[in-house]
């Protein structure tokens, strides 16, 4: 019988503000249910907070580990269906091979671990359970992002010769750690973030946002990272030159001093016969640039006649009539109810439609660590390129 999936949560209580963004994308199509969770690291928080949800108090536990436990001997039909983990990076991994070995779905933040180790741990398990790992690699879930993809792979722009991501933001242009931004303080602490802060929290983005576009994998960088606030123990400014597959050449900036951005993150890619531009703060927008022709300009929502009509990945992943902003909630939620729509099929026998199947997985969960990793390798080695290799 078709019903709702259970979900548990890993973090994301009342003092973490992208808990909310989460629950708020899971539910938007009704297909989710919260039945319960380890909202935070602190008991008293994680109480209060699934109380503020009205999960049954004697499913409010104090750490993942116990949910997992007395949530796996439930019977079948009362247990969670999968976990969502929003916490810190260190603190991905552990959960995330927890429930899975215990043969429950998996929703993570990104990046997905603190290593690529861990990372390809994930995979293995992955692969041997069956199970299904989604990444939040938000931006590929905005309708424009999918109608750039389907074009780009439909040949629309011939060969691909050049690939800019850049993702810039303005948050840390101070010692925000150190002056109470709690969400700053664990992202900029190796220990708990990774090896890189910005390549960690946003290069990833601006990476997974490269190869999803142009369907080119990376194979080759060449990096330049610095550290511009002076007391930080991470970079918080970076610069790669890329090498794609097929002789695609690239640049990623990401950045978290370029002091009064917000979220500025934009994708050009060039073919022989053209490009497109897309950018987070106009996400409706799809600016197509073709040799010999006016630009065009593709919007969601809209019944295009052919030759001029949008993809079914775009239509699919549209929520709300022409002229109406769909935004991040909108995407994560797109996310979401992909992901839902594979488990459910998966559930009772049935194979997920492309569209349903199109969310950022377990490999892309791979390649951001080796993305991470390479980078970094790079900035602190003598080499000039170095290869990507996963």
């Amino acid at each position: 019988m078709k019903r709702k999936l259970r979900m548990g949560m890993v973090g994301g209580g009342k003092d973490a503000f992208i808990g909310a963004v989460h629950r708020i994308a899971a539910f938007m199509d009704g297909k989710i249910e919260l039945v319960c969770g380890a909202f935070s690291i602190d008991p008293q928080i994680s109480r209060e907070s699934g109380e503020q949800l009205f999960v049954s108090p004697d499913r409010i536990y104090e750490n993942y580990e116990e949910m997992i436990a007395k949530e796996a001997a439930l019977p079948e039909g009362e247990r969670m269906d999968f976990v969502t983990i929003v916490t810190p990076n260190f603190l991905h991994f552990g959960p995330a091979k927890l429930a899975l070995e215990n043969g429950f779905d998996v929703v993570v933040e990104k990046p997905m671990t603190v290593s690529l180790e861990e990372a390809q741990e994930l995979k293995s398990i992955v692969e041997n359970t069956g199970r299904t790992l989604c990444l939040t690699h938000t931006y590929s879930g905005y309708p424009m992002v999918k109608q750039a993809k389907a074009m780009v792979r439909e040949g629309h722009f011939g060969k691909i010769r050049k690939i800019v991501v850049e993702y810039p933001q303005g948050w840390l242009s101070r010692l925000s750690e150190r002056e109470g931004n709690a969400g700053a303080a664990w992202r900029a602490d190796p220990k708990r973030s990774g090896k890189s802060l910005v390549m960690g929290d946003i290069g990833t983005h601006a990476a997974h946002l490269a190869e999803y576009v142009s369907g080119l994998k990376i194979t080759e960088l060449c990096a330049d990272l610095t550290t511009f606030v002076e007391g930080r123990l991470l970079d918080d400014d970076g610069s790669v030159l890329l090498r794609f597959e097929d002789g695609a050449k690239g640049v990623l900036m990401a950045s978290q001093i370029s002091a009064g951005e917000e979220n500025a993150v934009r994708i050009r890619i060039y073919g022989e016969k053209g490009g497109l531009e897309w950018a987070n703060e106009d996400p409706n927008n799809l600016i197509i640039k073709m040799l010999d022709q006016p630009r065009q300009l593709y919007r969601t929502g809209n019944a295009y006649a052919a030759p001029y009509t949008l993809s079914s990945f775009a239509t699919h992943n549209t929520r709300i009539p022409a002229g109406h902003p769909e935004g991040l909630l909108e995407s994560f939620a797109n996310i979401y109810r992909n992901f839902a729509l594979t488990v459910s099929a998966k559930r009772e026998g049935l194979t997920p439609s492309a569209e349903s199947l199109d969310f950022p997985n377990v490999q892309d969960g791979v390649r951001g660590m080796a993305f991470i990793e390479t980078v970094v390798q790079n900035n602190e080695g003598n080499e000039k390129w170095t290869k990507f290799v996963v």
